[in-house]
């Protein structure tokens, strides 16, 4: 590496990186993974990667939160579609899955591996409440607009759990290929939109309590 870097040769190196980082953390795990092997994979001495980050920690946040970022604006562009709360949710919900189809290693290092101390990278905690917002936005709209009914934070996660589990299963080969991926994810819609459309929530509502055997 030149002794004078210039600002394109460090963002050059960050980013090769990050790369390479990105892969190794997705497929060994943290503690898999040393600042050696990433100097060996990148050709450079073993110091080299301690000019640009503080230690394996401060990488990991920062291939985290660069995730995120690109999670997070693949899900805005989603949501400018035209049409209602309904086609922008469907919309989001599509650029989900292939963000997680497309960048396996990502998805998986943004939402199955955590560190320890995240509060120490402003980047990462601002990249993260990014896409968690990101995530509800949809949610929100809908209920907004009558579409659903209920406390949309909580509309949110659930409908975030039941969609990041199909992707994990799809990820991990656990599916089987029949019924297919977009079978199941049209269906796991169907049933959700269904379970918190407004009537269903009223009807909720109006069921009266059993009262409680003597």
């Amino acid at each position: 590496m030149p002794r004078n870097l210039s600002d394109s040769d460090v963002a050059e190196f960050r980013q090769r990186l990050c790369e390479v980082a990105e892969r190794r953390f997705a497929e060994r795990g943290a503690d898999g993974v040393s600042m050696r092997q990433l100097a060996q994979e990148l050709g450079c001495s073993a110091t080299t990667p301690y000019r640009y980050f503080a230690d394996k920690d401060a990488i990991l946040a920062a291939v985290r939160a660069a995730a995120f970022d690109r999670f997070a604006a693949a899900l805005e562009a989603a949501r400018r579609v035209k049409g209602d709360a309904r086609a922008q949710s469907r919309a989001v919900g599509e650029a989900y899955v292939r963000f997680a189809f497309a960048e396996p290693n990502a998805y998986r290092l943004m939402f199955d591996l955590t560190q320890p101390g995240e509060a120490r990278y402003p980047e990462l905690a601002r990249a993260t409440a990014r896409a968690r917002l990101t995530m509800q936005a949809h949610v929100k709209a809908l209920v907004a607009e009558g579409i659903q009914a209920g406390d949309p934070e909580v509309l949110g996660y659930v409908y975030w759990a039941a969609l990041h589990g199909l992707v994990v299963l799809q990820l991990a080969g656990k599916l089987g290929g029949a019924p297919d991926f977009k079978l199941l994810h049209d269906t796991m819609n169907r049933l959700f939109a269904r379970g918190a459309a407004p009537q269903a929530d009223a009807a909720v509502t109006a069921r009266p309590q059993r009262k409680a055997a003597r």
